[in-house]
This record gives C-alpha cells, structure tokens and sequence, in this order.
C-alpha cells in the first residue's frame, strides 16, 4: 500500500464543525495527497479499544452542513481512561493500536483536554496533528477555534428573543452562557445582543454593583434588564477564594496539592446553581423580578454557521498538507489569514482568557454596559 496511513478521532464535547474538518482532512488527504484514512469512534476510547471505521469519499460525502460527529466523541483520556471501575492508564493500549494499523499519524480534534492528550501520545513517539474545536474559544496558540461562532449566534439568537420577554413583564432575564472558565463567549453574546450586564470570569463581580446599575435603569425609565452570565463568573470573594486554591495547587507540596484538589473539586460542586442563586440576590436588592435562562447544551447543536464550515475545512486541510510535508507533535493555529503548525508544547495546559484590554470589554464598558466590577 501507497500513501502515508492515518488515523483520525474526535474528543471532548460535540461542537458544530467537526464533521466540516473532517471532510476537509479527509478529501484533500485522500484526493491531494493520496493518503489513506481510518477513523477511531467515540475519541480516546474507541481508539484504545480498536474501534475504526474506513473513511472514503463515500464516508466523507453529505456531512459538511450537518452538526456533531460522524466518528462520535468522549472525554476519556488515555491516561485516565475509566475501566472496571477505576481510571487507569492506557497509553501504551493506544500506542499498541496505532502501531498495528501501521499508522503514520493521528489527528486529533479537540479542545484543551485534547491538546494535553496529544502532547503525551507524542512523548510516547507517535507523529500527531490536532485541530483546535471548542465553543469557548479557549484553547491557546490559535486566534479563534471552530465552534465558537455558531455557539456565539445561538446565544446571540436567544438574548435577542428573550428582550421581548424582558420588557412585557419589566424583568430581569439573567441568561446562563456556556464557555467554562473563560468569558468568550458570554461577552461576545452580551455584547451582540445588547445585554445590559455581562458577567465574566476574567472580571470578578459584586453582585450589590450590579443591582444599582439595574437600579439606575430603572430610574431612569428603562423597565427591564439583560444580564449575560458566563457559567465560570464568580464574586470578588469567591474568585478570591478560588484563586487561592488554584495558587496551592500549583506551588504546595504533594499533600498541600492534593488538598487542594479535593477543596477546588467542593468548591465547584458549590457553586452548580451559581446563577439561580445570583438572580434571586438581584431580585432581593432591587425589588424586581427575575428570571433565569439557562441555554446549555443547545449552543452545541445544530448545523454550523458558514464561517464555522469555512474555518473548519481550512484547518482540515491545512493538517493534510502538514501530514504531507512531514510536520507532527503540532496543532494547526489559526493566525490571521493563514493557518500554522504550532508545537503542541506551546499550547497544552493554556487557556486563552479574554484579555483585560480587549477591544470588545472597550466597546462594551463605552456602551454602558455594566460588569459588576
């Protein structure tokens, strides 16, 4: 057999464009360079356990506008790879696999998780390739990752729907936005949709600030506030005590770490409900109604926007033409215009947090809109 083999597998949580990237690696892999390709199902896992399924044209045809994945995903990962009831690690299993298929490479698309997997498939010596996805636009080393711009619509879409709501019944609508610890996408959403109040993890809050901006409004005749909320937002006192946790975490010693793993694990739990919780503390400090919104898995589904197809395809095929000139351990980085190899040491264990000084937090604060801060 002719052609470089490669294996490909999707990982992590379902984002719009996956199937995009993978008809873009697919077709230029398969008809530019004369490649051949297998998929591995449902991520880490199925790739592990030796599930694959041949990707040709026939494969590949039809999928560019539909959502999720064809190959199925999981947040398994391989060194933590849940079996029997314990998590145990299967690097070698997958190292084992990739060997007997007689692999070349393995692309890889994913977010954060997904680069940090890579990065220890390719200390074990295998060539990999991966490919930013994530709705929260978090992952670091690339200016943008596909999936954010159709989460960004959606959440747009429903602020949008739910300001008629707001102004009928002279509400608070506090809407929940996906994107973790990072405020991407609920600033962008807050923003585009004309929020009155966006809350950020970048920027902690005091919730007593927020109810006099609301206050103010309603002053001065407007009978209803938006408030976007990322889902990772905090007050000033509870950002203080997560900070501190994550400090330990990273410079304590091996039993101060893993105290401070088990106290960050509570203090997470804690706080599921963080924003029902803040809407009715608005509620009580301003004397009216409020409502929550929680949009949840919806800003994942559905078809992906055209600039996510565009995206997508393009980082497709740019890892086929990195696969073809040899480059491995990198993952395909949007900067500008082009698309580059970035070493995959560069982006594994980062986060892209929306700058202090970025221009869309400029244009919000100059619209009035308030951030608790």
């Amino acid at each position: 057999m002719t052609g470089k083999m490669v294996g490909v597998l999707t990982a992590g949580g379902d984002t719009p464009g996956l199937n995009a990237a993978l008809r873009g690696l697919g077709k230029a892999a398969l008809g530019e360079y004369g490649m051949h390709l297998i998929g591995f199902q449902d991520g880490f896992r199925g790739l592990m356990q030796n599930r694959m399924v041949r990707l040709d044209e026939h494969a590949l045809s039809g999928i560019l506008t539909i959502g999720g994945t064809i190959l199925g995903t999981s947040r398994d990962k391989p060194h933590k790879m849940p079996v029997g009831g314990k998590l145990v690690d299967m690097t070698d299993e997958i190292v084992a696999v990739y060997q007997s298929h007689h692999l070349d490479y393995l692309v890889c698309l994913g977010g954060g998780g997904t680069q940090k997997s890579a990065l220890r498939l390719k200390n074990k010596g295998l060539n990999v390739v991966t490919l930013p996805k994530t709705i929260d636009n978090d992952v670091a080393g690339t200016d943008t990752t596909f999936g954010f711009d159709t989460a960004l619509s959606i959440a747009t879409e429903a602020i949008d729907r739910l300001h008629s709501t707001a102004h009928s019944h002279h509400r608070i609508i506090v809407v929940e936005i996906m994107g973790h610890n990072a405020g991407w996408l609920a600033l962008g959403a807050g923003l585009a949709g004309g929020a009155d109040v966006i809350l950020v993890p970048e920027i902690p809050y005091d919730v007593e600030k927020i109810a006099e901006a609301i206050l103010q409004r309603s002053r001065g005749g407007k009978r209803f506030s938006i408030v976007a909320v990322s889902e990772g937002a905090l007050s000033v006192e509870d950002a203080q005590v997560k900070g501190a946790l994550l400090k330990q975490l990273e410079k304590g010693d091996k039993a101060d770490r893993k105290k401070a793993e088990e106290d960050l694990a509570q203090f997470e739990l804690a706080h599921v409900g963080n924003t029902m919780r803040l809407s009715a503390k608005l509620e009580e400090l301003t004397a009216l109604e409020s409502r929550v919104t929680i949009l949840g898995y919806l800003q994942r589904g559905g078809a992906p926007s055209a600039a996510d197809r565009l995206l997508a395809t393009k980082l497709g095929t740019s890892a086929a033409c990195f696969i073809h000139e040899g480059k491995a351990g990198v993952m395909a980085s949007v900067r500008g215009e082009k698309v580059i190899p970035v070493p995959l040491e560069e982006v594994a264990g980062q986060r892209k947090l929306v700058p202090l000084d970025h221009v869309w937090l400029d244009s919000a604060r100059k619209v009035g809109t308030c951030f608790g801060d």
